[in-house]
């Protein structure tokens, strides 16, 4: 199975920070997955629309400026990255899984992917955009026919992996409690990649092996893809 770093190696780095990313990258996963958000003149990469919880700042993201942002503490002396300085950063060596999170202009932001790819930061191929918002995912298929698209659901839809495949999605995106059998096989006869989050215990990780799951998102990359691997759960 495939190994992405949910927001870094987050489960012993602050989230989203490049530390984590920088732990994600030796220990060599298959993507890394982070959250993208509007601040006032840029994109960051922060989960929660409040700065409260991740850094020593207070407000909405949305309405703190950048240079605000990054004068905040992100944990352990961490600053909150731009979009351009994650990609920069990982200079093209993973999938980077960009999960749209309070994320407007998406015409710019299409345009930022754009010229990352043209400028040879990042390929195509590595760029997976992903979100709860599927009206955004449609958006950034307009703007961007070429990009992949990850579907995310907390459900088991009535249609299981048609609302993806309605989207033309590369990958449908699961709750590892809501995911059964019958939704992988409809996924895969459709072909669409599935992939479950957020999964880091042992008995958790061989369930997702066993239904047939293409991939995991694991706040502890590390034990988890050597846990994989110990046990051949390829």
């Amino acid at each position: 199975m495939k190994v992405f770093a949910h927001r870094g190696a987050s489960g012993n780095h602050p989230e989203n920070t490049l530390s984590a990313f920088r732990r994600a990258l030796d220990i060599g996963v298959y993507g890394i997955e982070v959250d993208v958000q509007s601040c006032l003149d840029d994109y960051v990469i922060i989960h929660d629309a409040w700065l409260d919880r991740t850094t020593n700042g207070t407000g909405k993201v949305c309405d703190t400026s950048l240079k605000t942002i990054k004068s905040l503490d992100a944990g352990l002396g961490q600053q909150v990255s731009t979009l351009d300085e994650f990609i920069q950063f990982t200079q093209n060596q993973v999938v980077l899984n960009l999960e749209l999170k309070h994320t407007s202009h998406l015409n710019k932001l299409a345009k930022q992917l754009l010229t990352a790819v043209e400028s040879n930061l990042v390929s195509r191929d590595n760029l997976l955009i992903s979100s709860f918002n599927h009206h955004q995912l449609l958006e950034m298929k307009r703007y961007l026919p070429w990009i992949k698209l990850g579907a995310l659901t907390s459900s088991i839809p009535l249609g299981y992996a048609q609302f993806a495949s309605d989207l033309e999605a590369y990958s449908v995106h699961v709750d590892k409690d809501f995911v059964n059998a019958e939704f992988v096989a409809d996924a895969h006869s459709r072909g669409l990649e599935i992939y479950a989050y957020t999964v880091d215990k042992y008995d958790d990780i061989k369930r997702m092996h066993q239904l047939g799951i293409d991939g995991i998102f694991s706040n502890f990359p590390c034990k988890t893809k050597s846990f994989i691997e110990l046990t051949k759960l390829e």
